[in-house]
């Protein structure tokens, strides 16, 4: 089973970037469709971005395509989100999370792993 442990969260103004970086431990970690969600605070948690086992595919929400870039590193275990241009609405607690398809992958209930989350925080 994977474990996945995010970092990379904090506190900046409007306009700046942030990488949030997520690490996983295990050996099927290339065979794992990975995503990222966001939980802000009395929100439900929402899709952000997925990427597909080898890398070839990814997908964004609406409201951060263009602005947002996953990416991962199959030998390093780890996937990562560039987020620029932030906005004081991108404000939330953002989960890595594992899958075993991309089928679904807007879906919370696909994940079956989840990190404990990273908190970013956008002022205004």
């Amino acid at each position: 089973q994977v474990q996945l442990v995010e970092s990379g969260g904090g506190l900046v103004q409007a306009g700046d970037s942030l990488r949030l970086s997520c690490a996983a431990s295990g050996r099927t970690f290339s065979s794992y469709t990975l995503g990222w969600f966001r939980q802000a605070p009395g929100k439900e948690r929402n899709f952000v971005a997925a990427i597909s086992q080898a890398g070839g595919s990814t997908f964004y929400a609406a409201s951060v395509k263009g602005r947002f870039t996953i990416s991962r590193d199959n030998a390093k275990n780890t996937v990562s989100l560039q987020m620029n241009s932030l906005k004081p609405e991108d404000t939330a607690v953002y989960y890595c999370a594992a899958s075993d398809t991309i089928l679904g992958y807007m879906t919370i209930t696909r994940y079956h792993t989840w990190g404990q989350g990273t908190q970013v925080t956008v002022s205004s």
